[in-house]
């Protein structure tokens, strides 16, 4: 009786945790005014990140494991065009002069492997133009100062105006 209660036991805990994804990067909520943004953070570690092991021109999560979140708490001008409030899954398709970010409707994607899948609930897409950075960021940060949304990672910065009324 107890080898069975004991074989029941690990059974459990195996089959409970073999569905589940867990994340590769550490997580970080990046909290503004009015705006959050839930993603992994990957680290570049030595790794040429742009137009290398993230292709130019091809949709990224931008971040790591599951699709980054962004959540406006009230509806917003984001990259110049509207927004309503809720959350979004942000996806950016990176190229060496700009960059494309997308907000999609779509929640709960792991990375973008099904982006294609669900492109058809992009609520908008906003080009932002590249800066380079003189010193390369190690760990991929989304930062939210007052009025934007700054992706920095590698050497590259992009920075997304954000406003709301």
């Amino acid at each position: 009786m107890k080898n069975m209660i004991l074989f029941t036991a690990v059974a459990l805990i195996v089959f409970s945790s073999c569905g589940e994804k867990k994340p590769l990067s550490p997580h970080e909520t990046s909290n503004g005014q009015n705006i959050a943004v839930r993603y992994g953070r990957p680290y570049k570690k030595g790794r040429i990140i742009f137009g290398s092991l993230i292709p130019y021109g091809k949709v990224y999560r931008c971040g790591a494991d599951s699709a980054t979140t962004v959540t406006f708490d009230k509806d917003a001008v984001f990259g110049g065009k509207p927004v309503k409030a809720g959350t979004y899954t942000l996806f950016v398709i990176p190229n060496e002069q700009s960059w494309t970010i997308i907000l999609n409707s779509q929640l709960g994607q792991w990375g973008a492997f099904d982006y294609d899948k669900y492109k058809d609930k992009d609520i908008l897409h906003v080009d932002v133009p590249v800066k380079k950075l003189d010193a390369p960021v190690d760990q991929l940060t989304i930062s939210l100062p007052a009025s934007a949304m700054i992706i920095e990672w590698d050497d590259v910065q992009v920075s997304v105006p954000v406003s709301f009324s």
